[in-house]
């Protein structure tokens, strides 16, 4: 189990408190498909994904970023059990859509980038440390099944 200090609840909470889970969503899983192409195979049945443009304007991945972002709520409603929280859904990718778990960390990356230039200078070391261990929380326990 995780120890979360308060300050690090704190940071987390705020940060998911000022999201615009549409904007950001988007922005993060085109960007983390434009950056790491080879990660567009799971993603056939959203159309046109030739270059970068027709990404951004796609509304299947849009939608998928907002519901990617929203999934993240679970984590941070649970943030003392994530594991368990994500066990279903880490089941789901490996089982069944067989996503490589490294996906995970790149999208993870990505977010960071993208919420880091939303928040500008209040995107601290503090608040990257507290942001960067709630993600490889939510990745080692999304990537759980494969091990």
């Amino acid at each position: 189990m995780v120890e979360w200090t308060d300050s690090e609840r704190a940071i987390i909470t705020s940060i998911f408190s000022n999201l615009d889970y549409e904007e950001i969503g988007r922005k993060s899983l085109c960007r983390r498909l434009i950056v790491y192409p080879w990660t567009q195979r799971y993603f056939g049945g959203f159309g046109n994904l030739y270059n970068a443009e027709t990404i951004l304007c796609n509304p299947l991945i849009a939608a998928h970023g907002t519901k990617i972002l929203h999934g993240l709520d679970r984590a941070l409603k649970n943030m003392d059990d994530i594991k368990n929280t994500y066990a279903e859904l880490s089941l789901l990718h490996s089982d069944k859509l067989h996503v490589d778990p490294d996906n995970f960390r790149l999208l993870a990356d990505c977010l960071t980038v993208v919420i880091a230039a939303k928040m500008g200078p209040a995107f601290t070391v503090e608040t990257q440390v507290a942001w960067q261990k709630f993600l490889s929380v939510v990745v080692s326990a999304l990537g759980r099944q494969y091990h």
